[in-house]
C-alpha cells in the first residue's frame, strides 16, 4: 500500500517538557495519511529547571540521548529528514542555547516554538480531529498549558499559563502523597493564574477540548476504572464527576501505588495529580459539566501543516476520516459507489416509515463506504474484520456511539441479526432503532449490488398500507440481485412490519424467482 510514486514520508519529534516523541506517517499529500512508527522517551526536560540556570544538565543529557536515538533511526530508515519541535522548556531556558548547539552536531534542526505557534498547532489538530467549528483548546504539557479560543476552526485567542504538570509538581506538591495545604496552594495558584479568562470562559458556551498526555491518561485510568466499552481516547467525554473522584484518588496515594492503577502510566504517575488539579479547577471556574479528549496535539498540528494546503485544513472532517480508512484499505471503487447510491436512494425512499434525518444519511454513506474494507485481511468473515478495522482506531468526526453504529453496520452488512452487544453501554435511546433502519438499507443495497456489475441503476420505494414496494431499474434482467434481495425480506419484515415486495422494470421480474417462493420463506424462517 505504501510503494507507489506519490507516497512519502514525514517525521516530526515533539520535544516537550515531558516527554520526547518521534512520530513517522506514511502519506499521498492532501488523500491519505497514516501514522506508521512511533517512538516515545521520557525525558523530563522540564525537571529541575531553575530560572537563572535554566536547563538542568542531566535533563539535556536525557533529551540528547533520545535525540541522538531519533536520529539514528532516522538514518537507517532512510528518512529524508525530521522536523523538531520544541516548547516551553525549550523557549524558557535561559541556557537554550547550550542544548540547541549540541542538537545541531546531530544533524537536526529545532524550531522552538512561542506560546503562540504551539496553541496554533494545537488548534490546527483539532480543527482537522473534530466536527467542531467553535472550540476551547487546552494543552497542559510539563512546563505550561496553551488555552486557546478556536472561531470558525481558527486560532483567535491564544494564551500560555505556566501550569505545567511537571512545573506545578514541583513548586507545589512536594510530599508523598501531598499534604492537603500543598494540594489547596496548587489549587489557588491555579484560579489565580486562570482569572483573566474566567469571566470570558462561563460567558462562551463553546465545548473544551483538552489534549496532552497527561489529561490522556486520566481518561484512560477512567476508562479502566469504568470497563468503558470503546477504549479509544479521541473524541472521549471527560465527564467533571469522573475527574473530581479519580483527582481525590490520586491525593491520597503515594506515587508507587497511583502507578499500579489500571490505565496509568508509570512514568506520569508522580505529576499527573497536578495535572488532574489543573482540569478540575478549570472546569469547576468554567461551569463545565466535562471536557472532550483530544487524542492528537501539537506533532499532528505540525503534520497537517505539511499534509494540507494553507489553511490547513480538511474540508468535512467526518468524510476525511471515512475516506482516510477507505484509501488505506481500498476496495473496488464502482462497487463501493453503486452500494452508496442505492443505499442513499433506499433511505430516502423509506423516510416516511424510520423518520430519520441527514446525520443518519451520513452514518449510512460512511458504512457504505467501508463496508467491504475486511476484505483486505481476508474475503471469509470479511465483515467481523471490517468491523475491527473501523472500531480500532479513532473516527474523527463521529462521536463514538456514531463509530460504533458505524462499525456494526459494518458488521451486519450481509447477514445476522443487528444488536449492540459489547456496545450496549454507549447506546443511548433509540440508538438500537438507528442501527436497525440503517442495516435494511445497508444490506438490501449490498444484495441488489450482488453480482458487482452495476446491473441495478436505482430503486424506486412505494409505501403502501400493509406492504413496501422496491422497484429495480435495471439495464438487464438483475436475477442474482433479486435472489439475493429477496433473501432479506424476512428482516426487513421484522424491522418494518411490512411486507417487502421487490420486482424489476420489464420482463426481467419474470426471469427470476417470485417474492413469495420457497427461498424467501426459507430464509424467514432462518431469520
Amino acid at each position: 500500500m505504501y510503494k507507489n510514486a506519490t507516497m512519502q514520508r514525514s517525521a516530526i519529534v515533539d520535544l516537550g517538557s515531558n516527554t520526547a516523541r518521534l512520530v513517522v506517517y506514511a502519506h499521498e499529500p492532501g488523500k491519505w495519511y497514516r501514522l506508521i512508527d512511533e517512538i516515545r522517551e521520557p525525558i523530563r526536560l522540564g525537571a529541575g529547571v531553575q530560572p537563572e540556570a535554566g536547563l538542568d544538565e542531566a535533563a539535556i543529557d536525557r533529551a540528547l540521548a533520545a535525540l541522538k536515538l531519533y536520529s539514528d533511526y532516522a538514518r537507517a530508515t532512510s528518512l529524508e529528514s525530521i522536523d523538531v519541535v520544541a516548547t516551553s522548556a525549550v523557549r524558557d531556558a535561559a541556557n537554550r542555547e547550550t542544548l540547541l548547539s549540541e542538537v545541531r552536531e546531530l544533524g537536526l534542526t529545532v524550531s522552538v516554538l512561542d506560546g503562540e505557534e504551539e496553541a496554533r498547532l494545537g488548534v490546527t489538530a483539532v480543527a482537522n480531529g473534530f466536527a467542531l467549528r467553535d472550540a476551547w483548546v487546552v494543552d497542559l504539557g510539563g512546563g505550561s498549558a496553551q488555552i486557546s479560543h478556536m472561531v470558525d476552526r481558527d486560532a483567535v485567542d491564544c494564551r500560555s499559563f505556566p501550569l505545567g504538570a511537571v512545573r506545578l509538581t514541583e513548586t507545589w506538591l512536594l510530599g508523598d502523597p501531598p499534604k492537603t495545604s500543598e494540594i489547596e496552594s496548587l489549587e489557588r495558584a491555579v484560579v489565580q493564574q486562570l482569572a483573566p479568562l474566567v469571566d470570558i470562559l462561563r460567558a462562551s458556551e463553546h465545548p473544551i477540548v483538552a489534549m496532552g498526555g497527561t489529561v490522556r491518561n486520566l481518561a484512560r485510568t477512567i476508562q479502566k476504572t469504568q470497563q468503558y466499552p470503546l477504549p479509544l481516547l479521541h473524541n472521549y467525554f471527560l465527564s467533571r464527576a469522573a475527574l473530581d473522584e479519580l483527582t481525590e484518588r490520586l491525593a491520597g496515594l503515594r506515587t508507587r501505588k497511583r502507578a499500579r492503577i489500571p490505565g496509568m502510566h508509570p512514568d506520569r504517575a508522580d505529576v499527573i495529580l497536578a495535572g488532574a488539579l489543573v482540569f478540575r479547577r478549570l472546569l469547576h471556574v468554567s461551569g463545565r459539566d466535562g471536557l472532550w479528549i483530544a487524542g492528537q496535539g501539537i506533532r499532528e498540528g505540525a503534520f497537517f501543516e505539511r499534509f494540507l494546503p494553507a489553511p490547513h485544513r480538511v474540508p468535512d472532517v467526518g468524510k476525511f476520516a471515512v475516506q482516510n480508512l477507505f484509501e488505506r484499505h481500498a476496495q473496488p471503487r464502482r462497487h463501493t459507489q453503486r452500494v452508496r447510491k442505492l443505499a442513499r436512494s433506499l433511505f430516502a425512499g423509506l423516510a416516511s416509515l424510520h423518520g430519520w434525518g441527514e446525520r443518519e444519511a451520513e452514518l449510512l454513506d460512511a458504512a457504505a463506504v467501508l463496508h467491504d474494507i475486511g476484505k483486505t485481511i481476508n474475503h471469509y468473515d470479511h465483515d467481523h474484520h471490517g468491523e475491527y478495522l473501523v472500531e480500532s482506531a479513532p473516527l474523527a468526526g463521529f462521536s463514538h456511539v456514531e463509530q460504533a453504529l458505524i462499525a456494526l453496520l459494518v458488521r451486519y452488512h450481509r447477514k445476522g441479526s443487528p444488536s449492540p452487544g459489547r456496545f450496549k453501554r454507549l447506546f443511548q435511546r433509540d440508538d438500537r432503532r438507528r442501527l436497525l433502519d440503517l442495516a435494511v438499507c445497508l444490506r438490501l443495497a449490498e444484495k441488489l449490488e450482488r453480482s458487482r456489475a452495476g446491473r441495478v441503476r436505482d430503486v424506486e420505494v412505494e409505501i403502501r398500507k400493509k406492504s413496501v414496494r422496491v422497484t429495480l431499474l435495471a439495464a438487464e434482467p438483475p436475477f442474482v440481485e433479486l435472489w439475493e434481495a429477496r433473501k432479506q425480506t424476512g428482516f426487513f419484515e421484522r424491522v418494518y412490519g411490512r411486507k417487502l415486495k421487490l420486482e424489476a422494470l420489464g420482463d426481467e421480474k419474470e426471469k427470476a424467482p417470485a417474492s413469495g417462493d420457497s427461498i424467501a420463506g426459507e430464509s424467514r424462517s432462518r431469520q
